[in-house]
């Protein structure tokens, strides 16, 4: 390992207890030290590091929980089960493989992220000791979603009896969680320590450990509702094939369930520690509209640890229903000791927290009372203060620009007036001291002199990926570089004069080729495997695994070639990162990449993505980072300002937007309200914007409202350019035509729609696509102008990042 492998790993370790989130507990945990343990469950030999897809890393090495355990200390004294287990596994993944690939009938596209689900068995439990473990996996990934099935959101049968019959024999045991998403776990709730691990990265093991002898002490919490399932919302649809409807509007994830009166297992924003906290006085101020939150938190248990105050907003209801509460502020503590204590101060904007009025077009706060609440998890706040607004106030004149879904909205029940504590603070705001705005849609962009000059051949290369348009073959699944080995794409190279942009994919890190070699084409893999995620060719026969490697351009390794090494570090996953409700840390996960990509000449980080958990079943959760969109925001804002404080670095937040189902992800039309939009799927992208300005933003393969996201240009120019004030380049994702489903009504992305629409990048470029905007041009349909526009963002960005 080189230095700065080792630093960023161990920083890693060091710190990821902060993402897991402690459940249960009745202290019989921490344990004094490692020794003799019981450990089960598919999690111990099959862990899963991070889900699949595009967030893969190709780490240096990758260690089990069980080798992790092992390494610091602990003797696993239950590898007659574990071996045993290993025959029942191999015998299922056999058997799942062969049925996937028959039915899929070779589509590797749709291969990816097909998961496993957990076999049943009878294995006898055997183990010494008194500690025992059980670690329950799950995997999913980019593709496909996951199922209200026995072995994946459910428990099956073996998992419910064996962490039950663990609970009675032994005199400590613990539920471990290596998932990436929620699972039930109503049946097995009689267990008193349940412990969310999470998927961590290359040694999950090493942390667990830690946290197993008390070296770290979990402090994350919920950042998505877990509940029994049939207690999740069933308003609007999920997994249909051609279109999805969210009626549900704004009630989503714990605004759901506090509105609606659901109880959750474990609720949004709630997390234990191995000591306890107390939240004490809290004083709130106003000044103009920002509302300004002191408290002291004090350690009032018997060992360090931290603890994270969530401040929550009640609105008035009028005009617009509104949830019972949202999420307005948060703040973790610093690693308190026992009996110690620490001032927090949090602070929020009214105006930030506004309400869209699909009527009027404008941003709103209505008048009356809002309830501001503090506390340690969504369901364990008090009322801290009312602040009372005059009037009604318009806070920002928008217009409605993306499209009629074709139903309405739900609405709140009625629920009767809250009695506020006498203790609690009065405050009013006068609404002739707000301020009131209004949006420009009318924007003119100046041209660049480079891009004027340029032929209408020139700039349609400067708007599409760097293919080689004398290539017999294309590389376009996650490899479609040639400047860095398994970089995921390139801006042009076909333009004089003009240096190339490199991208890279994420989001747990950089998912580079590990080795490779170099000659007069360009970087190459040299690990004789291909580029492509090893869940995908995992699933893959002999035949379909040779065509697909041709495709993303596997090269054979000639004899005399230098290999050379990238080695990227994982961190962990996007959910497991916001877990940690902690800025500063994703700050300097976000730090980790961009060095790395200074090291390895990567300009653009393909992450990080901010969709919404709006069902626990999209397989793609892990990646993204919570069910609240101010929490996304948040950490997308924290992860980009550590990556872009590198010099030539950027992120690409993605994937904008409403994307929050895998399910023929290229071709389904998402069915949203104006305000749902704004408020939830939104809200995130234009808090990390205007926060931290990332360089790029990458649109999704779903359509709203009927309109591909890449070819919206309400979505593009007048959301995010005109009332965000983006300043960046806007790319599409990996857009193939093989992607296009023949059964779907709606078809793909095109890239002269895109480039009509101010898209700035059709990625990752191939033939079909330049001859496709070159006719556009002859016809008079996308205008040379429009080109030089989209030109000269990209030229601009080029200048900022490479130079």
């Amino acid at each position: 390992m080189q230095l700065y492998e080792k630093n960023h790993l161990d920083f890693v370790l060091n710190n990821a207890a902060e993402c897991a989130v402690l459940l249960k507990s009745n202290g019989d945990f921490p344990i004094e030290k490692p020794g003799k343990l019981a450990a089960f469950g598919a999690g111990l030999r099959y862990t899963i590091k991070g889900g699949t897809g595009s967030g893969e890393v190709n780490s240096r090495f990758k260690y089990t929980i069980e080798e992790g355990l092992e390494q610091e200390g602990f003797e696993i004294t239950s590898k007659g089960w574990l071996d045993q287990y290993d025959e029942v596994r191999a015998k299922a993944k056999k058997d799942f493989y062969k049925r996937v690939r028959k039915e899929l009938k070779g589509n590797f596209l749709a291969i990816m992220g097909k998961t496993m689900r957990e076999p049943e068995h009878n294995l006898t439990l055997s183990g010494e000791g008194d500690v025992a473990i059980y670690v329950l996996s799950r995997n999913s990934g980019e593709g496909s979603d996951r199922e209200v099935v026995e072995g994946e959101v459910k428990l099956n049968n073996s998992e419910i009896r064996d962490i039950l019959e663990l609970n009675k024999s032994y005199q400590k045991f613990m539920l471990v969680l290596n998932v990436g998403g929620a699972v039930d776990l109503t049946p097995v709730m009689d267990v008193d320590n349940i412990l969310l691990i999470s998927q961590l990265g290359v040694n999950i093991g090493k942390v667990l450990a830690d946290i197993l002898v008390g070296k770290q002490n979990p402090s994350g919490k919920l950042t998505t509702t877990w509940a029994t399932w049939d207690q999740y919302s069933n308003e609007g649809t999920f997994g249909e094939w051609n279109e999805t409807k969210y009626t549900e509007g704004i009630y989503v994830g714990y605004r759901y369930f506090d509105t609606f009166g659901k109880k959750a297992l474990f609720p949004f924003g709630y997390g234990l520690s191995y000591t306890n906290f107390e939240v004490g006085e809290t004083k709130v101020q106003a000044k103009a509209s920002e509302i300004i939150v002191n408290t002291v938190v004090k350690n009032t248990g018997v060992c360090a640890g931290k603890e994270v105050v969530q401040v929550y907003l009640s609105k008035p209801t009028g005009k617009l229903d509104q949830p019972y509460q949202e999420l307005v502020a948060f703040a973790k503590t610093n690693n308190l000791a026992a009996g110690e204590e620490q001032e927090l101060q949090l602070t929020f904007d009214l105006q930030d927290v506004a309400s869209y009025d699909e009527e009027t077009a404008s941003y709103i706060l209505e008048v009356g009372d809002y309830l501001v609440r503090v506390g340690n998890s969504s369901v364990a706040t008090k009322i801290a203060a009312v602040v009372s607004l005059d009037a009604t106030v318009t806070c920002l004149k928008a217009k409605n620009c993306l499209g009629d879904p074709g139903f309405k909205d739900i609405k709140a029940p009625a629920r009767n007036a809250e009695a506020v504590p006498a203790e609690a603070a009065r405050l009013q705001i006068l609404a002739a001291e707000l301020q009131s705005q209004s949006v420009s849609y009318d924007t003119k962009y100046d041209i660049a002199d480079q891009a004027k000059k340029m032929t209408d051949e020139e700039l349609i290369y400067m708007g599409i990926g760097g293919f080689n348009p004398d290539a017999k073959m294309f590389s376009a699944v996650g490899n479609a570089g040639s400047h860095v080995a398994g970089a995921a794409g390139e801006t042009t190279s076909q333009v004089k004069g003009v240096k190339p942009m490199i991208m890279a994919d994420g989001p747990a890190g950089l998912r580079l080729c590990r080795t490779y070699f170099e000659d007069e084409k360009g970087a190459h893999d040299a690990s004789g495997k291909g580029s492509m995620p090893e869940s995908v060719t995992d699933a893959m026969g002999p035949v379909v695994r040779f065509i697909a490697n041709l495709v993303v351009g596997k090269t054979k390794v000639p004899k005399d070639a230098v290999i050379k090494e990238q080695s990227c570090t994982m961190i962990p996953i996007g959910t497991a990162i916001a877990q940690s409700f902690n800025y500063d840390l994703a700050k300097k996960f976000g730090d980790i990449v961009g060095t790395e990509m200074e090291m390895f000449g990567v300009h653009l980080w393909l992450a990080p993505a901010l969709n919404i958990h709006r069902s626990i079943l999209c397989g793609r959760n892990f990646e993204y980072y919570s069910e609240d969109p101010f929490v996304s925001g948040m950490i997308a804002s924290a992860i980009t300002e550590g990556v872009q404080q590198h010099k030539g670095c950027g992120t690409t937040i993605k994937h904008y937007a409403a994307n929050n189902a895998e399910t023929n992800r290229y071709n389904n039309d998402s069915q949203v309200s104006e305000r749902a939009m704004r408020e939830i799927y939104l809200r995130g992208f234009g808090l990390c914007v205007r926060k931290t300005q990332p360089k790029a933003i990458m649109t999704s393969y779903n359509l709203l409202n009927g309109v591909h996201t890449a070819e919206h240009r309400g979505l593009i120019e007048d959301i995010l350019r005109c009332e965000y004030g983006f300043k960046g380049i806007v790319m599409t994702d990996w857009i193939l035509e093989m992607m296009a489903d023949k059964n779907s009504i709606n078809r793909i992305a095109l890239s002269n729609e895109v480039a009509k629409a101010g898209g700035d990048l059709f990625m990752p470029g191939c033939k079909g696509d330049f001859n496709r905007m070159k006719a556009a041009i002859e016809d008079g349909s996308l205008s040379r102008e429009q080109l030089q526009i989209n030109a000269t963002r990209v030229l601009r960005m080029i200048d900022t990042l490479v130079g």
